[in-house]
């Protein structure tokens, strides 16, 4: 970690964006769980990007460390490199710093300006290296957990490895986790960014109004420098006339033209795109020569790559798309490639004009196939994880109660409960949020009396507002107000909006809960006097893991999918939730639900 030579550093405090919070928040508790448990001053956990990068995405246990390494990126040769002078430690690697080469002059990035402690062997030298490479089931290196600063100033002992290797198995299974989360995120990107392109195509009989309306959506999804289609007749001849992005001509010769049509039609054939770049081998019927050819004509043009994507509809092939890329961008992924191919489905048909919405429905179930995923995906990790967390809490619990503990220790202790129980209650959200979100698991309506569910959750809540010193005030209607849905479910959402308006309003103040009855709905009202939510934060409210970009809301512990499950179950109830707010005067949230 110490010795990582930084490339193209981000500003220091800035997170990388495409490593989501959750994923972030799971990596730096991970972190800190080395430097508080394991006995070192610094732990970073790094990632493999797509670019071949490894970046630094959580540091822990020093600031200056965390704010020159955070954002970070090395090339992951130079890890290999290091890898391969180091001694074997199970799943750690260590590389002594009498095994650097002084004439290289090198140091990697953050150096600690510490002396050995003396001038034994087993002395932590400021240059010595030990880091545990993370891989996938697979053997692909997808990151690495790097420590420094032991707090007695020597090299591990074989307990202390033995504890390390626990947290590298940790970080894999965490970093491991993040790029399937980001990878999914990836292929939900490409696919929004084809039913905008199907809904602005599909409206257009003309090729130059298709091209006008989906160039941009285009270049934006897939994040390339140009597009542009060349099309066929309806019997396959090409007409040696390309549609820029840009409404101008590319000049394609007619040796060109004819690779382009041949190389449409087997890809069309064969369902698959081509990725054009030096070093990249060439899909049939593209030889080595009229590959070359083809290269010769992008440098000409500036372009390093090019993805090159059949349309058509049906089994007849009516043209090709071709998304470009500048020296310097991104390479081309399996993500681009699936995406472009079904967009190549879609405007195909969108040439032809034919089956429009055939097309929209077949794009919204992809969306709804990758939602799906998504959701199995969270639960899977949250099921996976909830066994080994109620372990640990067990084991916490059996050692708190032993006499001989140091106040130390127990300070330990008591910080490792803490972080277990914050992890256990994003399972449990995890899983509900999974639960309410499976279209297999429909509510069975039965009446639930609101009056009742109020009562509930406030023998929850009520000595969070104590210790608060927030007044909660229950207005009941005249009448019982009963709405038809799971009383589980609806108990759920009045807890979490509960809960949500006693943590963000000051001591001093009150919150209001008040029930309704409509012609054909039961209202439940909760009111606060909170810090209130801004116009922008409203409309993203339930969205998961959204946290309010109120510095006042953010210092609250939360995970995000408190709103995220309240919308969720309101929907499956065939309810709606309304929110009004002014920033420092309070919110309120109106659940309308039918009436029993």
């Amino acid at each position: 970690m110490s010795r990582d030579t930084p490339v193209a550093p981000t500003a220091p405090s800035r997170q990388p964006a495409w490593v989501d919070a959750p994923s972030r928040d799971a990596l730096q508790l991970i972190a800190e769980g080395v430097t508080e448990m394991a006995g070192f001053g610094i732990a970073s956990i790094s990632v493999v990007r797509d670019d071949g990068l490894l970046e630094s995405v959580a540091v822990a246990g020093n600031e200056e460390a965390k704010a020159e390494l955070e954002g970070t990126r090395t090339p992951v040769d130079r890890l290999l490199a290091e890898l391969a002078k180091a001694d074997d430690w199970g799943l750690l690697r260590f590389v002594p710093h009498e095994r650097l080469d002084p004439s290289a002059g090198e140091t990697w990035g953050w150096v600690p300006d510490i002396d050995p402690i003396d001038d034994s062997p087993d002395a932590w030298h400021p240059l010595d290296l030990l880091i545990a490479p993370l891989y996938d089931d697979f053997g692909a290196l997808r990151g690495s957990l790097a420590m420094d600063l032991p707090a007695d100033g020597r090299r591990p002992s074989q307990a202390q490895r033995a504890v390390l290797n626990r947290y590298a198995e940790q970080a894999g299974r965490a970093v491991v986790v993040a790029l399937e989360r980001q990878a999914l995120a990836e292929q939900v990107r490409m696919a929004e960014a084809a039913r905008l392109i199907v809904r602005r195509a599909s409206a257009q009989l003309s090729l130059e109004r298709i091209i006008d309306d989906c160039s941009e959506a285009l270049v934006e999804g897939f994040r390339s420098a140009g597009v542009w289609i060349q099309t066929f007749s309806v019997r396959g001849v090409g007409r040696g006339h390309v549609f820029s992005a840009a409404g101008t001509d590319v000049a394609l010769g007619d040796d060109l033209v004819g690779i382009a049509e041949e190389a449409a039609r087997e890809a069309w054939r064969r369902q698959e795109v081509a990725i054009v770049a030096p070093d990249r081998p060439f899909l049939p019927p593209v030889t080595e020569e009229s590959g070359g050819a083809i290269l010769e004509f992008l440098r000409g043009i500036g372009v390093e790559s090019l993805l090159f994507v059949p349309l058509g509809a049906g089994p007849e092939c009516v043209g090709n798309l071709v998304l470009t890329r500048l020296p310097g961008a991104p390479e081309w992924t399996a993500a681009d490639a699936t995406a472009a191919l079904d967009i190549g489905h879609d405007l195909g048909r969108a040439i032809l004009n034919a089956r429009t919405f055939e097309r929209e429905h077949r794009l919204v179930g992809e969306l709804k196939a990758l939602d799906d995923y998504k959701g199995q995906l969270l639960a899977t990790v949250a099921h996976e994880l909830k066994n080994p967390l109620s372990s640990v809490l067990g084991h916490l619990e059996m050692l708190e109660a032993s006499p001989d503990l140091t106040g130390t220790t127990r300070t330990s202790l008591s910080a490792m409960e803490r972080g277990a129980q914050r992890m256990v209650k994003v399972i449990d959200d995890l899983l509900l949020l999974s639960k309410v979100e499976d279209a297999a698991n429909p509510v069975i309506a039965r009446p639930v009396a609101l009056d009742d569910v109020v009562a509930s959750a406030m023998d929850l809540v009520s000595v969070a507002a104590q210790n608060k010193g927030v007044t909660v005030h229950v207005v009941r209607a005249a009448e019982p107000v009963v709405a038809r849905g799971d009383a589980d479910e609806l108990d759920r959402v009045c807890t979490n909006l509960l809960s949500n308006a006693i943590k963000y309003t000051p001591a001093g103040r009150s919150v209001t809960v008040r029930l309704e009855k409509g012609d054909d709905e039961a209202l439940l009202v909760c009111s606060d006097e909170g810090i209130g939510i801004s116009a922008s934060d409203v409309e993203r409210l339930g969205t998961e893991f959204f946290r309010s970009t109120n510095p006042e809301a953010v210092a609250q512990p939360g995970t995000g999918l408190g709103l995220a499950i309240v919308r969720r179950i309101i929907e499956r109830h065939s309810g709606r939730m309304e929110v009004t707010s002014t920033l420092g005067e309070g919110s309120t949230f109106t659940v309308h639900l039918p009436a029993a």
